[in-house]
């Protein structure tokens, strides 16, 4: 198969040194990149900025923002199986990104913020013959929350995990599938349940 992977953070610019982002170190979606490439996938891995390095073997896109981002797998997904979506994309974008640098003025600074374009999502409902894997990192009704968005994004599957993942070398997670029922749960190094995910993708999603 040839599977697109998104990871890291995404930023958005309140000025030319200010941004809005979130603390995501990349470590899932890497493990998951390099696990797809061991198990003799191809691999199209976009993200955002991390400090790792991409497996060797794999097609890598670097990008900072959102739109970016979405651009980049726009343009990879015709060509591949499906999607894993684990990357912290950024909810939210200021309004207006102000030229320059913003200086002080002694008073409250006011800033609108519009959503960002849901990546999952657009490309959950042009998938036609793919598959999408989704991630939900959730801190609060987060199996309902997770099942929302496994409808919401038009997915396959998503993997709930949780805040105390940020940064860590081990996450614990739930697989649940279209139907909403568990398929797997797995507590381990990110790098065990990468490959623990890659192989239920195969079996699931591989060929006949």
């Amino acid at each position: 198969m040839k599977i697109l992977i998104t990871a890291g953070p995404t930023r958005e610019y309140l000025d030319d040194v200010r941004f809005l982002s979130n603390a995501s170190s990349g470590k899932m979606g890497y493990a998951l990149a390099e696990a797809a490439v061991a198990a003799g996938h191809g691999v199209v891995l976009v993200s955002g900025p991390v400090a790792l390095e991409p497996p060797a073997g794999a097609e890598f896109h670097s990008v900072e923002t959102t739109g970016q981002m979405h651009e980049a797998c726009l343009r990879s997904f015709p060509g591949c199986d499906g999607v894993i979506g684990a990357a912290a994309v950024c909810d939210y974008r200021p309004r207006e990104r102000f030229a320059g640098k913003l200086a002080k003025t002694g008073g409250p600074l006011v800033v609108d913020f519009v959503e960002t374009v849901d990546i999952l999502a657009d490309l959950g409902w042009q998938k036609e013959h793919r598959w999408i894997v989704g991630f939900a990192l959730e801190s609060q009704n987060a199996r309902n929350n997770a099942l929302r968005k496994l409808g919401a994004k038009n997915c396959n599957a998503i993997v709930l995990n949780h805040p105390q993942a940020i940064g860590s070398e081990s996450n614990r997670v739930e697989l649940i599938d279209r139907t909403g029922k568990t398929a797997a749960t797995w507590n381990a190094g990110k790098a065990e349940i990468a490959r623990s995910l890659i192989t239920w993708i195969e079996s699931e999603f591989g060929p006949r």
